[in-house]
């Protein structure tokens, strides 16, 4: 398994908003469709009104979702634990 970040638009609501999630799948294609399947339980979309823009193998030390940190638990960790993120100017 690997890590993907999966973005893209879909109508929520009266209007389309950007959408980004971070998950755990065997390929891109599965992370695709599991994408979808999300977006569709949640808010009701259909398939056909996603907006996929892109979809990118990424590093699950970089990533804040919990599905993604639980499932790459011990590699985060022999590796040396999270890569710290740019910290939020107050």
């Amino acid at each position: 398994m690997k890590a993907y970040r999966v973005s893209g638009t879909a109508p929520f609501g009266s209007q389309r908003q950007p959408f980004s999630y971070d998950l755990p799948a065997e390929d891109a294609d599965a992370a695709t469709h599991k994408v979808y399947s999300l977006l569709g339980s949640r808010h009701r979309v259909t398939r056909r009104s996603i907006n996929i823009e892109s979809v990118g193998e990424i590093d699950p030390r970089t990533s804040t979702e919990p599905t993604v940190l639980h499932h790459f638990r011990d590699e985060i960790a022999a590796k040396g634990g999270l890569i710290a993120q740019a910290a939020e100017e107050e």
